[in-house]
């Protein structure tokens, strides 16, 4: 009946899956993935030879893991890609349940690895971090409560929505994670302002949040910690963000040459949460300004996309992993450079970490398959027919 009223996309029967996966995924956005990818095997022949020495191994070691972990990340993106939006919202809400279960455990399985924080759970020869894997499912199981709001006679999803927010945000918070619990929060607040959300509604939500804040800073020592030292007038050049500040400012525009930096001595985190500070001392701030364009590149590309459909599912859902994936990448970047708060965020696809990089492939999977060109699937065909 759709089509009879509104029209449909032109189709190619029996087209096979991969030319027609190929001629509606967006390939801008593809490269741009591969890019970062490939940005972050380069850097990690840097930043991980000094931790691979540390602890007696080959001097590759973790650059090879990286690249299994990539390998494996890239068949969970390409296959999740060419899913149609149902078959996403369906392993969306699958992981989620798996990896709210995961979070749950944590008290009672989980370890710190002596960061202060219980996210992992160590399984021998490798950790999973749950909350990594909760965001993008988290994402498709909102955007799929809130679409069906939107639904004749649908069920009050906003408000499930924001209940299994307050709880998984509860979750991160009792770890301490409150840089996911606030990525967390960021993407439903988009999301729901998407749907339709009321300015007054978000407006008491960061009302909430700065009250959280404020309760978290005098009843976490180590949330406390991160901000006094974020506040600090001066930075003690002999943290984590006293080396990362010392680092850009030697790498200058472009840098003091490929194997010559040294903060990767001297940072424990240099090839994970800091890795951009390496590639600003080595590479200056050319490769910065390439890493930043890949990531603005992915994340605008995919708004304008999204812009244009007219699925409830897939333009909610879209546009909250989209906004993650960015929001993530700026807050990891914000932190080196002191715009913001330590907050032991990963930069997807370029820093060190299987949980982190197998679970942005699922994450930009699930973006391409809901961006792309599909039948049906823009709103300029209805309002251009509207019109006339």
């Amino acid at each position: 009946m759709t089509e009879m009223v509104f029209g449909a996309a032109p189709t190619r029967a029996g087209e096979p899956i991969l030319p027609r996966w190929w001629r509606t995924v967006d390939r801008w956005s593809l490269a741009c993935i591969l890019g970062l990818y490939a940005a972050g095997l380069l850097l990690g022949l840097a930043a991980s030879v000094p931790l691979a020495e540390k602890n007696g191994l080959p001097a590759f070691y973790y650059v090879t893991r990286q690249a299994a972990f990539g390998g494996m990340a890239l068949i969970a993106m390409l296959v999740i890609s060419m899913m149609s939006p149902r078959q996403v919202r369906r392993i969306g809400v699958l992981g989620f349940i798996f990896a709210a279960a995961a979070l749950l455990a944590l008290p009672v399985i989980g370890t710190d690895f002596g960061k202060g924080a219980v996210r992992w759970i160590s399984l021998g020869f490798a950790s999973v971090q749950p909350s990594e894997f909760l965001k993008p499912c988290f994402v498709c199981l909102a955007g799929w409560f809130m679409a069906s709001s939107q639904e004749v006679g649908g069920p009050p999803g906003k408000t499930y929505s924001f209940i299994a927010t307050a709880v998984i945000v509860l979750l991160l918070a009792m770890q301490p994670d409150f840089g996911q619990a606030s990525l967390i929060l960021f993407s439903w607040c988009v999301m729901y302002f998407i749907a339709g959300a009321p300015m007054t509604l978000l407006a008491a939500v960061g009302g909430l949040t700065a009250a959280g804040g404020y309760l978290a800073y005098h009843s976490s020592e180590h949330f406390a910690r991160r901000i006094d030292g974020f506040m600090a007038a001066d930075v003690d050049p002999r943290t984590q963000l006293g080396y990362a500040t010392n680092a850009i400012q030697e790498g200058g525009f472009f840098g003091v040459g490929v194997g010559e930096g040294t903060v990767k001595w001297s940072l424990p985190d240099a090839h994970t949460d800091f890795i951009i500070a390496v590639a600003a001392e080595e590479y200056g701030l050319v490769l910065v300004l390439v890493i930043i364009a890949l990531y603005a590149t992915i994340v605008i590309r995919s708004l304008t996309r999204l812009m244009r459909e007219r699925d409830p599912f897939a333009r909610i859902a879209g546009t909250g992993l989209a906004c993650a994936f960015g929001v993530q990448a700026l807050i990891n970047m914000g932190v080196a450079v002191r715009l913001l708060p330590a907050k032991g965020m990963t930069l997807p696809f370029v820093s060190y970490g299987g949980s982190s990089v197998i679970a942005s492939g699922i994450a930009v999977g699930m973006l391409l398959a809901l961006t792309r060109t599909r039948p049906q699937g823009e709103i300029g065909d209805v309002l251009g027919r509207a019109g006339r």
